[in-house]
Order: structure tokens, then C-alpha cells, then sequence
């Protein structure tokens, strides 16, 4: 009931009735004085004005189910949306929740977690209040040689919502993180359940520094975050609302044609290396190439000092800058 009447209450340029909101939602006058009390403790600033009704003033950066959809347009989530002051893993949850028959397009949101992993078994640090973790749950009709693109999809949505929050120009880093001002505000790790005799699922997780402002010495070269980048405090909800509204978008995209072909030039556009050299570092052998962009497979296409043309699949090496991060 009451991300039904905070959305409502978004939707709204002015004060709207307490008689309209209770018309739309089919509910008592006492009810929707009850839910408007609830919000105002919880830190939402609602001005209640006798004949006028109510207006959403502001509302506070909460990570909860009721701030997360009242922020979305439509309902594009289809499976269910959970949310948790704090968690071991996102990605873990989905798993779990996977196991016991969560439908396809749920979605799990952290304000913390204790044990946050990123690619090649890295940790992600998560402290609470300030970024956004989550995974979305998907149990798509896709052969597995598809499920790999599924993190370009995944960038490329957060790399939209990310210009579009901010008013920058975010690049990617193939093939799962996003930069701004050549720093990482986001790391992208997609997991595919093999296990014999189970369901197939597929969970893509997403770590996103949003207002946190300091890191520790030894990522502070390359670490940022949406508001270290470009001054503004971002409201989570509200962003985490537009990241979802855009990976409805570009994996509808990518579903239908079985690749990133729809999106294959605004990707290349944003290749942080397009054109620069590289390092490849592929079974412990380290090797200098020039990156000239991404396929329709989602493979790196990197050449070599003979002109000789390679594609190169994501699972197979790491792609690092020649003199640092980028």
C-alpha cells in the first residue's frame, strides 16, 4: 500500500486528495492517513494542507521496496522485488531465492553486503547508506553461448542511466565496468547455474558506487562514484528505478536478436579503449594489442603489431590498461 501511494504522490506536480488517492486505490481515507504517517516517519517529507490533500516534498535516499517502486514508471520488474538493510551477496540471494523457484525477472537490493564478490573472484566493498548492490534473476530461452552478453547488456543500461543522472559521458571498460572521468563507479558479474539436473537461471549482479565520496589507498586510483565524479548527491531509489527501466529496454533488445547488434554502435561509442593498446592477459601470458571495438557476438576485436585480427571472448582473458587501470 504504500509504494502505491508514495508512487501516486511522485506522479503528482502539486497536492493531490486525500479523496483521489483513496478513489484510485480503493482504500479508506483512514488507511491512506495511516500509510501518509508511516512514510513521515520513515523520513519522507509530505505536506498535509486541509482541502488540498498532500504533496511529496522530498524523499529520503532509502533503499526499501516501497521507495524503489513508487520510483518506477511501469511495472517492468515481473518477478519479485526484495530489498535488505544488509546481506552476505546479492548475487548468493538470488541463487538462493533461484533454488526455491523465484520467477524470472525478480530483483534482490542490498544497502550492504558482508561478503560482495566481483569478476575473477575479487571482492566488492559494500558499505551501507551510500552505493547500490543488486541482482536480477533471469530465467531466459537462451543457448549458453548467449548468457556471456548478458553483462554488455547489463553495461549498457547502467551506462545510460548513469549520463542520464549525472549529465556526463560514462565509458565502458569491456566488459563489465563503468567508468566516469576514467575512474570505476560500477562492476557488473554474471553467473549462469550449471548444475545438473537443476533449473537454468542466470543472475547478473550489479555493484554501483553512487555517494560515497572516500576509498581505501590501495583502489583509490581508479575508484569513484557518481557523486565523486560529478558533484551531485544521487537519490538511490530513483537511480536504481532508471538502471532497471533501461536493462528492461536493452535486454528486450537483445532477447529478440540473440545478440548486441541493436546496441553494438552506442557500445563501441562508449569503449573506454577503442583504439588504444591493451594488455590481454590470457593463461598467465601477458600480450600488447590495440582494441578496435566489439561485435555482434560481444567478443573484443584487438589487432596486432602484423595487422593480424583476433576476437576475444571475455571468459577467456582480462583486459587491462598498458600503464594502469585504463
Amino acid at each position: 500500500m504504500k509504494e502505491k501511494i508514495l508512487q501516486f504522490l511522485n506522479r503528482q506536480s502539486g497536492f493531490v486528495s486525500g479523496q483521489k488517492i483513496c478513489d484510485a486505490l480503493g482504500v479508506s481515507r483512514t488507511a491512506v492517513w495511516k500509510c501518509i504517517n508511516s512514510l513521515k516517519e520513515e523520513g519522507y517529507e509530505i505536506e498535509s494542507v486541509t482541502r488540498k490533500g498532500y504533496r511529496l516534498l522530498q524523499s529520503p535516499d532509502l533503499l526499501t521496496r516501497e521507495s524503489v517502486l513508487s520510483c518506477l514508471k511501469d511495472n517492468i520488474v515481473p518477478g519479485e522485488l526484495l530489498c535488505f538493510s544488509s546481506i552476505d551477496s546479492t548475487n548468493e540471494e538470488a541463487k538462493r531465492r533461484a533454488g526455491e523457484g523465484a520467477p524470472d525477472g525478480s530483483v534482490y537490493i542490498a544497502d550492504r553486503q558482508t561478503k560482495g564478490k566481483g569478476r575473477r573472484g575479487k571482492t566488492w566493498s559494500s558499505p551501507p547508506g551510500q552505493d547500490i548492490f543488486f541482482s536480477i534473476l533471469l530465467r531466459p530461452d537462451l543457448p549458453a553461448d548467449c548468457i556471456s552478453m548478458l553483462t554488455l547488456v547489463a553495461a549498457m543500461a547502467v551506462a545510460e542511466a548513469v549520463d542520464q543522472v549525472t549529465g556526463m559521458s560514462s565509458q565502458i571498460k569491456w566488459p563489465n565496468d563503468i567508468l566516469l572521468n576514467q575512474k570505476k563507479v560500477c562492476g557488473i558479474l554474471t553467473e549462469m547455474n550449471v548444475e545438473i539436473d537443476s533449473d537454468y537461471y542466470v543472475v547478473v549482479g550489479i555493484g554501483i558506487n553512487v555517494n560515497r565520496t572516500e576509498f581505501d589507498e590501495e583502489i583509490s586510483f581508479m575508484a569513484g562514484s557518481l557523486k565523486k565524479e560529478s558533484g551531485k548527491t544521487i537519490n538511490r531509489a530513483s537511480f536504481l528505478a532508471t538502471v532497471l527501466s533501461y536493462f528492461c529496454k536493452y535486454y528486450g533488445m537483445f532477447h529478440e536478436k540473440r545478440d548486441v547488434s541493436p546496441f553494438l554502435e552506442n557500445y563501441n561509442e562508449k569503449l573506454v579503449n577503442r583504439g588504444h593498446e591493451v594488455k590481454l592477459v590470457r593463461k598467465g601470458e601477458e600480450q600488447i594489442r590495440t582494441a578496435l571495438g566489439m561485435n555482434e557476438k560481444g567478443e573484443l576485436i584487438v589487432v596486432d603489431e602484423q595487422g593480424r585480427k583476433e576476437a576475444v571472448f571475455s571468459g577467456e582473458v582480462s583486459v587491462r590498461g598498458i600503464y594502469g587501470y585504463v
